[in-house]
């Protein structure tokens, strides 16, 4: 259950707010992820954990997060993984802790993984079909056969017996039937099928029976006792977490190495060296993507391999600076057509991490890359490259430990990567390797360049040019908050005539306290390889920004709906507003063209204003690309990386309230609109001069 006002407002503000904002987020909702906690783990110990780890993940990669999805459902689906991760962890220690569980607990436990997923997320958490599917990366289709597996599976856990002798054309009808779902003709049908068949009675009377239990279990859980202290046994680790960065950040001495201070001794050698290099790595090393490091000299190639069950791993190269540690990798699956690729914080584990290793860091995010000249020749063989945290020493032995690999599925034209990131196919296995490493130097250089996107403030700081990333570091005035940037989108960088472009999944929020009328952040480029900066373009894309344009709506459930109003230049309707347990709104506007908002941000007031509203919210929405082409975010899968600076305009919000628990009916009386956000496309070059 997610508070309106907190759901509808920008997920910038919680980034701003970093770990304490998440945390509060997730104090204010414990009590659906605590039940959904407990459906996977089974004692306290865990759970704070679970708590723990997820609020780290959800700061860490808040970057990556895309308004195309809820923040409740992408929270969701790293909660799940690390759910996941727990308890396959809890199995193979096989400690035996534990608390004791309700026996449909311990029938869940039996079930295939994705028939446990399926269950889950209907369930227990809740979701629509459509939401499960969409977290699954299944189609609905695939999702009901799921869940009439598990069911099945559960009436044998559960003694209903393990005979079903019902006529089978019927089974997968007996969701639908079952939820009231189900098309008039077909129920007609079915219900007349069932009154001569008996076998079928049988079985879809067990089968409701299960069905009975889930939502009965669904029901009870909603209170399922939290321990006093819980939280704020999480809270205790993460400011002993924070004390421990502040005392290593006091210890680092950050000293500006910069290429230009190299000697070079042996001019006449290393110029010779320096051109025989080149020219060998050009003949000789096919790969595109590595063979330019090679070429500056700043790694070497690398000859470390380990099998696993026909699964053999090749640490290709490894180029380490300031900002990251870059493992080039080859995979080859000797037994099938398979291709694979290693996903950091899953399964790939660093064992001297704490020991070699900056854990301030933030590693960079690769997405698969099938595309490319090397990963289309075959079929069972991977080339790919994954980010470690950076070191915090000049050199040392990387102790990587390979435990699992993500399966890369493709579509039928087999370019693109169908995958999902919550429940993928795995290869599991054990692959160890000690990789000497040595960072290479960055350089940094000043900026002090300021100017104005759209009447604010922007201000350009620091330029970092380091070997594996170009880093733009910026400032965002946030005095007047009637008018705000949420986020400033940059195309790319030119360097001396040279055109960098930005890396999609490597902007980030800097938790900077240099300045309270500054939100600092930074935006990382693709390398340019030493290159010494005279002159600096900054070619602007869009921004996001939050607008204050409050106005109050008065509700009253007596009248009849739909009733619209003005806002913004648009018409808004409110389409339903009926008063119940839960009560429920729908607001839609369905004309994107030349909106001048894409989400309102809002809340509902109850009779009582000082009572606590617990809102559960569902949107519907379309993409719209630069060019005004529409893009619907229902038909799966969504194009994303195809589509041109995508805009999502919400459509329809509808509302579940409730008495935050309390059983009360919520009787809204009025919809306090706060403002509106909006994106903007900009052609804008800033021009920086270094000379």
């Amino acid at each position: 259950m997610i508070p309106a006002k907190i759901d509808s407002t920008s997920i910038t503000s919680i980034s701003k707010k970093s770990v304490e904002s998440i945390f509060d987020w997730l104090n204010q909702h414990k009590q659906a992820f605590y039940t959904l906690g407990w459906s996977y783990l089974s004692n306290q110990k865990e759970m704070e954990e679970l708590f723990y780890r997820s609020i780290l993940k959800i700061h860490k990669e808040l970057p990556r997060f895309k308004s195309e999805t809820s923040f409740e459902t992408w929270v969701t689906s790293i909660f799940i993984h690390i759910c996941r991760e727990l308890s396959i962890d809890r199995g193979l220690q096989a400690s035996g802790e534990g608390e004791p569980r309700q026996s449909i607990f311990k029938a869940l436990d039996q079930l295939k993984d994705i028939e446990k997923e399926a269950m889950v997320l209907t369930y227990v958490k809740g979701l629509s079909h459509v939401e499960a599917a969409q977290l699954l990366q299944i189609s609905v289709e695939k999702l009901k056969e799921l869940l009439f597996s598990g069911i099945q599976s559960l009436r044998i856990e559960m003694g209903y017996g393990s005979s079903f002798n019902g006529c089978k054309e019927y089974y997968k009808e007996y969701i639908d039937y079952l939820e009231r779902t189900l098309d008039r003709p077909k129920k007609i049908d079915l219900e007349i099928h069932i009154y001569h068949c008996q076998e079928c009675q049988v079985d879809l009377a067990g089968f409701q029976d299960v069905m009975l239990t889930m939502i009965d279990l669904t029901d009870g859980m909603k209170d399922l006792h939290i321990p006093s202290g819980f939280m704020e046994n999480v809270k205790a680790r993460l400011v002993e977490k924070e004390k421990d960065r502040q005392q290593k950040n006091k210890k680092r001495l950050r000293m500006g190495i910069v290429f230009a201070s190299f000697i070079a001794l042996l001019i006449g050698i290393e110029v010779f060296t320096e051109s025989f290099t080149s020219l060998y790595y050009t003949w000789t090393e096919k790969d595109q993507e590595l063979r330019p490091f090679l070429q500056q000299d700043l790694g070497e190639r690398m000859n470390l391999e380990a099998e696993s069950d026909g699964v053999k791993i090749k640490i290709r190269s490894v180029i380490a600076d300031d900002v990251q540690t870059l493992v080039f990798y080859e995979i080859e699956d000797t037994n099938e057509e398979n291709k694979y690729m290693m996903n950091y914080d899953d399964g790939v584990i660093v064992e001297n991490e704490l020991d070699l290793m900056n854990t301030e860091g933030h590693p960079r995010y690769y997405p698969p890359d099938l595309k490319s000249d090397g990963n289309k020749k075959e079929k069972n063989v991977y080339q790919g490259k994954i980010s470690l945290l950076p070191l915090n020493k000049e050199n040392g032995t990387i102790k990587l430990k390979i435990t699992r690999l993500l399966k890369l599925i493709r579509d039928s034209s087999d370019q693109k990567v169908i995958s999902t990131p919550l429940y993928p196919g795995y290869e599991t296995g054990e692959w160890n390797f000690e990789i000497p490493v040595t960072k290479q130097p960055s350089v940094e250089y000043a900026l002090n360049q300021e100017t104005e996107v759209e009447g604010i403030p922007v201000r350009f700081d620091k330029l970092t040019i380091a070997p594996t990333a170009t880093i733009l570091q910026y400032g965002i005035n946030n005095e007047k908050p009637e008018k705000m940037i949420d986020v400033l989108n940059i195309d790319n960088l030119e360097v001396n005539n040279k055109i960098v472009k930005t890396d999609l999944y490597g902007s980030t929020f800097m938790n900077s306290q240099q300045d309270m009328n500054w939100t600092t952040f930074q935006t990382n480029f693709e390398p340019l390889f030493g290159e010494k900066p005279k002159e600096v373009h900054v070619q602007l894309a869009s921004i996001n920004l939050t607008f204050q344009d409050p106005k109050t709506i008065e509700l009253d459930a007596a009248k009849q709906y739909p009733q619209t109003f003005e806002y913004a230049g648009s018409t808004i309707s409110i389409d339903k507003l009926e008063v119940g347990q839960p009560s429920i709104i729908v607001i839609s506007d369905h004309e994107v063209k030349n909106r001048a908002y894409e989400a309102i941000n809002f809340n509902i007031v109850g009779e009582d204003e000082n009572e606590p509203i617990t809102t559960e919210m569902n949107t519907d929405g379309v993409l719209v690309d630069k060019n005004g082409t529409e893009y619907d975010t229902n038909e799966f899968p969504v194009p994303f990386d195809e589509i041109e600076q995508p805009r999502y305009f919400v459509t329809v919000q509808s509302m579940k309230l409730d008495g935050n628990g309390t059983g009360e009916k919520v009787v809204p009386k009025k919809l306090e609109i706060f403002g509106y956000s909006a994106t903007k496309y900009l052609e804008d070059v800033v021009k920086i001069s270094l000379k």
